[in-house]
């Protein structure tokens, strides 16, 4: 994954609730959520809304799919002492930011989201003529920028979603940013940073406004955020004043690229519910062993003494995710070779994902038997994003003219 992040920088994803999770869902994002939280701070979220944007009629369904979903981010490692997890309709503050940004976002730039009629034509079966839909990359746009997040973990098909957000953004500050007398309050919070701290500051700016030096641009943002003496305002404030625009009201965030496998389905297509092709986290050893050995294999092989091609075979592909060098070689040779037959080239799969599941399953029916305890993670990480949330909101409302005093 290649980013700029440094340690300690706030990430945001989240996951529509769709029920118990499978493999693909931990080798594609699970695993990286777990690695990500040992170095900034991390905020996941069941993303409920999004889900009723194509699925609005499964309410039960999705109802009870939170907490399914829940239980198996918990089991994978997913830690609440390391990490805020919530649900997106329990934090309003969502809600309100994407009024707001729905507000001032073009037309056009919802309809030129790639994904938007990708989506129309899969699920011809579903109505999807709501604004609801066409929408919903405005709420996914408010979900990243309610928390300021400095990063999205996202694959290459969600990139153009974060680059949207940026957009917004940038549209936002231009248009709400530029408070009145906003030079002036700048100036003044330079003052509120000291002599020393102040006078490096400003030199910072002069290096980047007049010699294009990006590094003192990033100096001069790690400035401010070791300025505890500083309200989020004035902070806002002088990261605008750094790039010589107006008060930077909403960060943009940045795209974190995963590089995690394909993770391929028992049919060797992508894993996934909609293929029926998957192994969940909470598979028994006998339903691994009897879907892996019932695997489709290469159709060339009809025969035990029969030569076949690994490249054509989906289970070749679960070795390139599961297996070492050695026992991959060993594959490809006993396969064209006939050496091996379909079952034997099986059996070092079906140990290395009952290997991978078992713990992962214990797990989860530990916390299954503790829902109180769930409960009570997601409450306490609701009210800490919550807290967050409306932080951010205070400013947006200062900056749009919402937040209305008694003169």
């Amino acid at each position: 994954m290649n980013h700029n992040l440094t340690h300690g920088d706030r990430i945001l994803s989240g996951m529509r609730p769709t029920g118990r999770l499978h493999l693909g869902h931990y080798h594609g994002v699970l695993r990286n959520w777990v690695a990500l939280q040992q170095a900034h701070e991390c905020f996941f979220f069941v993303a409920d809304w999004h889900a009723l944007t194509t699925a609005y009629e499964n309410r039960e369904v999705i109802s009870e799919s939170v907490w399914d979903m829940v239980v198996d981010w918990l089991a994978c490692g997913v830690n609440p002492n390391l990490s805020t997890l919530f649900i997106q309709s329990r934090v309003m503050e969502h809600a309100e930011l994407h009024l707001l940004l729905s507000m001032v976002t073009p037309l056009g730039w919802l309809e030129r989201v790639p994904t938007y009629k990708d989506q129309i034509e899969q699920l011809r079966e579903r109505d999807l003529a709501t604004y609801g839909f066409l929408g919903y990359p405005v709420l996914q746009s408010a979900d990243i920028l309610i928390y300021q997040a400095a990063g999205v973990p996202v694959g290459e098909d969600q990139v153009s979603h974060v680059e949207l957000t940026r957009e917004l953004a940038r549209r936002f500050n231009f248009l709400f940013g530029r408070e009145p007398g906003f030079e002036d309050k700048a100036e003044a919070a330079v003052g509120k940073m000291g002599k020393k701290q102040g006078r490096l500051y400003r030199e910072l700016r002069r290096r980047y406004q007049e010699e294009g030096d990006t590094e003192a641009l990033s100096e001069a943002q790690a400035l401010l955020e070791g300025q505890q003496n500083l309200t989020m305002a004035d902070r806002a404030r002088l990261a605008g004043y750094l790039e010589g625009g107006g008060r930077s009201v909403l960060a943009e965030p940045e795209a974190l690229l995963t590089t995690a496998p394909r993770m391929p389905g028992l049919d060797g297509r992508k894993m996934s519910k909609s293929y029926g092709n998957t192994l969940s986290l909470r598979e028994t050893d006998a339903a691994i062993d009897q879907k892996i050995r019932t695997m489709p294999t290469d159709p060339a092989r009809v025969r035990r003494s029969d030569p076949g091609e690994p490249e054509k075979c989906p289970v070749f592909d679960l070795h390139k995710v599961y297996s070492d060098d050695a026992t991959r070689q060993w594959a490809t040779e006993g396969c064209r070779s006939a050496g091996i037959g379909c079952l034997e080239c099986k059996k070092p799969l079906i140990d290395a994902v009952q290997a991978e599941v078992a713990p992962i399953r214990e797990q989860a029916e530990a916390l299954d038997a503790d829902r109180d305890y769930v409960r009570q993670v997601i409450q306490d990480g609701c009210d800490r994003a919550r807290d967050t949330a409306r932080q951010t909101m205070n400013d947006v409302r200062s900056a749009v003219g919402l937040d209305y005093r008694a003169r």
